[in-house]
């Protein structure tokens, strides 16, 4: 017989009885608040066309790295569940993912997955292979009704803005279209710059070509590269843009004299970068675009830490972001020194850190940005926006950086409908272990709501100038 599926109410909230009537409290007041989504992969497509989703598997299965990840490493191939493989039955994935379903339990991504289901298309019982099709069914009709168009989901769940990726090269339109439309949603682009950037990106010089002719500058000289980076910064900030993203493999920063830069550069143009030059120029283009957001006031995100593209057989041949990046050790003390050397003391600069190395939370993460003006700490990137990773960040540098150092919750996803069910998991998250505050007599109740509705709202609005 099929197991049914509950959401319960306290979840996420301690089993001491005091602690949990206080978080359901402070809950209470944060549960409807509208999103707001700053830092995303999702497709500015879907609401530029506002075309239906296809089916469960396109909506649900495809976008999402989480679920093949998992799948993959229980020896499943890509190709069975359609990614990179358009003559793949979605019907056939759907059953691969949903015979697999237990592989989920105790991950984030169950949370997030039955969060959806129950709440978005109503279904009572747990996803298995027995009830496969049924679930299959049911998504897949409900993508074919008004109710479920992306612009009505957007609306449904009380999205205030979405910030999507794009790289440099990207001419926005659908950002433009979006804005032609009439529609009132708010979804804005941030300025993604690692193709041209990183030396060691795919194409990287034909990038270079690509970003000379949209730009008028030469390229392939370091003040015409500098000047075509200030004019695509202006015009994705004319598109709504208020940040930039970086992920670096490292966090790295150098400040060269400009003639050592330049010649730098030269090398890096010219073909002739060794492994060392390409993250001594990364290095110098954070410092450079730190440089810019305190002209032109983007908000600066950095998340290095990520090895990419770990599995090179996958990489080769179903391209980026197909679940194969780890996490790696990551040094913010000396990597960032060169830069806040030149630009910590910026109060108008903003500069937004994020990691996969949990160990540096509170030896190195929560100090910097507990003194440098410019600097704001981005919990839960990637790995860590799961219950567990979000307790650990809270309890690692609210000591030193405390509440108002961070920036709110940030969902970084690819799968629309996992953006409200990641939002409510943060804000249960912070609204118990600001209970637990409340409860050991270390805060007022009233002190722990209105940093409820910061944590999930403020927060974000302000960090992102949004």
């Amino acid at each position: 017989m099929p197991q049914p599926l509950k959401l319960h109410p306290d979840r996420l909230f301690s089993s001491d009885l005091e602690i949990r009537a206080i978080a359901r409290r402070l809950y209470a007041q944060v549960a409807t608040l509208p999103i707001v989504s700053p830092h995303g992969h999702t497709d500015p497509e879907w609401w530029a066309t506002d075309a239906p989703f296809g089916n469960a598997t396109e909506l649900l299965l495809h976008p999402d790295h989480y679920i093949f990840r998992m799948l993959y490493s229980q020896g499943v191939s890509l190709e069975d569940l359609g990614i990179g493989n358009p003559d793949a039955d979605p019907r056939e994935s759907w059953r691969l993912f949903a015979s697999r379903y237990h592989l989920f339990r105790g991950t984030p991504s169950r949370m997030w997955l039955d969060w959806v289901f129950s709440q978005s298309f109503e279904l009572d019982v747990l996803l298995s292979a027995e009830t496969s099709d049924h679930y299959y069914d049911r998504i897949t009709e409900a993508l074919t009704t008004d109710a479920f168009r992306p612009r009505a989901l957007f609306e449904r769940y009380n999205i205030e803005v979405i910030a999507t990726t794009e790289s440099p090269l990207d001419d926005l339109r659908h950002h433009q279209a979006i804005r032609d439309s009439g529609w009132k949603g708010r979804v804005i682009t941030a300025y993604r710059p690692d193709p041209v950037v990183d030396p060691e990106f795919e194409g990287f010089h034909h990038n270079l070509e690509i970003l000379s002719d949209m730009t008028g500058e030469d390229c392939f000289s370091w003040p015409g590269y500098l000047a075509a980076h200030r004019k695509r910064r202006a015009f994705f900030a004319a598109m709504g843009a208020t940040s930039t993203d970086h992920g670096h493999p490292t966090a790295r920063t150098a400040n060269l004299a400009p003639v050592e830069a330049e010649a730098l550069f030269g090398r890096v143009a010219g073909g002739q970068a060794s492994p060392e030059d390409a993250e001594l120029f990364r290095a110098q283009m954070l410092t450079e675009m730190a440089g810019m957001s305190l002209e032109d006031g983007l908000v600066m995100q950095i998340h290095p830490g990520a090895f990419r593209n770990h599995n090179k057989q996958l990489f080769d041949k179903f391209g980026r972001d197909k679940g194969a990046d780890i996490p790696t050790r990551t040094d913010y003390v000396q990597a960032l020194r060169p830069l806040l050397g030149k630009y910590g003391n910026e109060a108008r600069l903003s500069i937004i850190l994020f990691t996969l190395d949990e160990s540096v939370y509170a030896r190195e993460l929560a100090p910097l940005a507990g003194h440098y003006p410019c600097l704001k700490l981005g919990p839960a990137w990637w790995f860590h926006d799961s219950p567990e990773g979000m307790r650990r960040f809270r309890e690692n540098v609210t000591e030193t950086a405390g509440f108002y150092n961070t920036v709110g919750f940030n969902d970084d996803t690819r799968a629309f409908l996992s953006i409200p069910a990641r939002h409510d998991v943060a804000r249960r998250v912070d609204c118990n272990f600001l209970a637990r505050l409340v409860a050991e007599h270390r805060m007022e109740e009233w002190e722990a709501a209105d940093l409820a509705v910061d944590l999930a709202y403020n927060l974000v609005k302000a960090a992102y100038r949004l």
